[in-house]
Parts: C-alpha cells; sequence; structure tokens
C-alpha cells in the first residue's frame, strides 16, 4: 500500500471485496484473486475494472494489480496483467485499456512499459479521489490500444513479443 492514502481496515477491505463481486456480476469481468501454486493461496489480485472516477479519458477499462510486498520482484504481475490483456482483447473485444498509478510508482509503471502500453506525458492527470495538495495526487496514465493507432507504434513490436511470450506459455 506504499503509493495509496491509506491501508485499508478490515471494514474497508470488505466493502472493497463486495465491489469486486459485483463488478464480476455486473459486467462479468473484474479483478481475480492471484494464487501462485505451492507458494500461497492468495497473493492479490490482478485484473480490469470500470473505473469509478470522472477524468478526461473515462469511461475506461483499467487493467490494475495489487500484490502482496513478499511477491514483489518475481514477474507475477506481469505475467498476469498479459493474460489479463490478452482475455480483455480477444474474449470481451476491448478496444483499449488503461493502466494509471501515482507518478512515482515506478515498479508499477515498469510492468505497464513491460506490458508495451505507451505513455503521453500529455495524458497525466490529478487522481480525482485525493485532496488537493495530496502528495500522490498526481497519476501517469498508460494506455493500449487494440489496434494500431499512430500515437501508439511505439509499444507495438513490445505489445507482439509480449502477446507471442502469452501465448507459448500457455501453449497456443
Amino acid at each position: 500500500m506504499e503509493y495509496f492514502s491509506a491501508v485499508l481496515s478490515a471494514e474497508e477491505s470488505n466493502r472493497m471485496g463486495s465491489r469486486i463481486e459485483a463488478h464480476f456480476e455486473e459486467r462479468g469481468f473484474g479483478l481475480w484473486a492471484i494464487e501462485i501454486p505451492n507458494v500461497t493461496s492468495f497473493a492479490g489480485f490482478i485484473g480490469l475494472t470500470v473505473a469509478r472516477f470522472e477524468a478526461r479519458f473515462t469511461p475506461c477499462v483499467e487493467i490494475g494489480w495489487r500484490l502482496a510486498h513478499e511477491h514483489w520482484g518475481r514477474g507475477y504481475a506481469t505475467e498476469g496483467a498479459q493474460a489479463t490483456l490478452e482475455f480483455g482483447f480477444t474474449a470481451l473485444g476491448l478496444e483499449e485499456v488503461v493502466s494509471f498509478t501515482t507518478a512515482g510508482n515506478m515498479r508499477s509503471r515498469r510492468v505497464m512499459e513491460k506490458l508495451g502500453m505507451s505513455h503521453d506525458p500529455a495524458d497525466d492527470f490529478d487522481y480525482p479521489l485525493l485532496p488537493d495538495g495530496h502528495p500522490l495526487r498526481r497519476h501517469v496514465l498508460y494506455r493500449w490500444l487494440a489496434g494500431p493507432g499512430e500515437r501508439h507504434r511505439e509499444g507495438t513490436a513490445r505489445r507482439k513479443a509480449a502477446l507471442a511470450d502469452l501465448r507459448s506459455r500457455l501453449g497456443g
């Protein structure tokens, strides 16, 4: 929770779980619990969700992840996010997926870049659910479009390589 405004209380965590379940029921997708065989039955979550605030890029589908600290740096976020993007673009037929984080969260930004997502500093924004002046308010926005776009050509080779790698690991 290093890049969040506060650690969730048990009650807040339960409400979040209820929101995740409701999102699945309403939209057919959401945040999946991550199990690492022979390591842990719950390492965190990775998935797709519809942003719950208004900004110039909403409505949107966001890919996000949150893993327990002891599971950082092992590739779980990248691997899970690759599978999530594949699901979003193939099974759901999404045209675009975004991801955002506070500007200083370099670990998540590296995952976004490994996924081949594009970042344009002109898209960065102040997260509307945090007050003015809050140190975590400034956020960066990354995008991945399903089709080629002039603005997003830079990440095309990385996206193709990431999907090819995922397909080979999934046996398809």
